[in-house]
């Protein structure tokens, strides 16, 4: 299975590193590798949220994910929107654009491509920011089976059974990022999180709509979860927006990164080879992580994935004024998955220790009451 699964990965990388070292040399070799392990470490948490999503869609459904999807992430998010946002921030036709990005080194009004992608920094922060604060809201506030700091997350459950309490709080952080980090930026920070907000709301209350009349099969997939057997799929329409879910996701995943490359290089195509290397990754470990059941099998992990996106979110709003190194962000984002993997290890050996009796009320004395 890792080999059916990662062998395309395989593969792409291989023939992306030689042909690095061919178009660019040693030194355009070495930047494609650690722009490859940059956009992994980066987006780590990412695979387990998209897990989260991708085993409610059917086989058809994870192939799409595997292929379209990959073309999507590696040329759409990471080629195409960037020059899109430069193009629209920066007030530029797109011919001026594409030429800018063609040759890193020439300038116009007296800067180059990635100078304008820095500038378009603000406006990118707070979409992607506000797009992520909003999944970590939505998880924190909700009604979970398991609960892994539950003396965080039992109180909050009870707040966010308030109607739209995640919006308010959304908003309230985009006005607090817009009035102390945007400075001159405030109108072009709010209107961005805005769109963030009301893209999350659109794609998320979408899907939500096709699935609502699946409860028939919620029901017999909470019976089949109780048996051990498999969940049941969702294709059509409520898979096709759980799939837009899913690629707005990859998209404010990454932001951060693709602004973040421009420190390592000026080259798009560099950029592009590298960060499209690490996505395939991301994309591999997903399905690996559907097909193997590991979310069922350590129940915490995405309550980790879940925590390193809130930190996230609040890295890209604070990032709106101040530049927080890409190595932060991803061993902040290791970390809460490691710790996360390291309490499910030990709540699945209690629970063996103990016969699998009561597992209710050890998870939640394992969780901190």
């Amino acid at each position: 299975m890792f080999l059916r699964t990662f062998g395309w990965s395989f593969a792409i990388t291989v023939i992306g590193l030689i042909a690095a070292g061919l178009l660019w040399g040693a030194e355009g070799f070495g930047i494609v590798l650690i722009l490859s392990i940059l956009e992994i470490s980066l987006s780590f948490d990412n695979a387990v949220v998209n897990a989260t999503v991708l085993k409610r869609m059917n086989p058809y459904w994870q192939k799409i994910f595997l292929t379209v999807g990959v073309l999507i992430a590696v040329f759409g998010m990471r080629l195409v929107f960037p020059l899109l946002v430069v193009g629209l921030t920066a007030h530029l036709n797109p011919a001026t654009v594409v030429d800018l990005a063609l040759n890193s080194d020439k300038t116009f009004n007296g800067s180059t491509y990635g100078q304008y992608l820095e500038a378009a920094n603000p406006a990118i922060a707070a979409f992607g920011g506000v797009f992520l604060l909003m999944i970590f809201l939505d998880f924190i506030f909700e009604e979970k089976d398991y609960n892994w700091l539950a003396w965080i997350e039992r109180p909050l459950e009870k707040v966010g059974k308030l109607e739209a309490f995640s919006s308010v709080v959304a908003l309230v952080a985009l006005l607090l990022a817009a009035n102390f980090f945007a400075e001159e930026h405030a109108e072009t920070v709010l209107l961005a999180g805005i769109l963030g907000l009301v893209t999350y709301l659109v794609v998320n209350g979408l899907s939500s709509i096709f699935e609502s009349g699946l409860e028939e099969e919620e029901e017999k997939e909470a019976e089949a979860e109780k048996s051990g057997k498999s969940i049941i799929q969702v294709g059509g329409k409520a898979a096709f927006f759980l799939f837009l879910y899913l690629e707005v996701l990859d998209a404010s995943f990454s932001f951060d990164g693709v602004v973040g490359a421009f420190a390592i290089s000026s080259d798009i195509f560099m950029i592009t080879l590298g960060l499209g290397i690490g996505a395939m990754y991301i994309r591999s470990l997903t399905v690996f992580l559907v097909r193997k059941g590991t979310l069922d099998d350590y129940v915490y992990l995405e309550h980790g994935a879940h925590y390193a996106i809130g930190a996230l979110s609040a890295i890209l709003l604070v990032g709106i004024k101040y530049h927080i190194p890409e190595i932060v962000t991803g061993l902040i984002g290791v970390a809460f998955i490691g710790l996360a993997l390291g309490s499910s290890v030990l709540r699945n050996r209690r629970e063996a220790a103990e016969g699998g009796d009561g597992g209710e009320e050890r998870e939640l004395v394992s969780a901190g009451e």
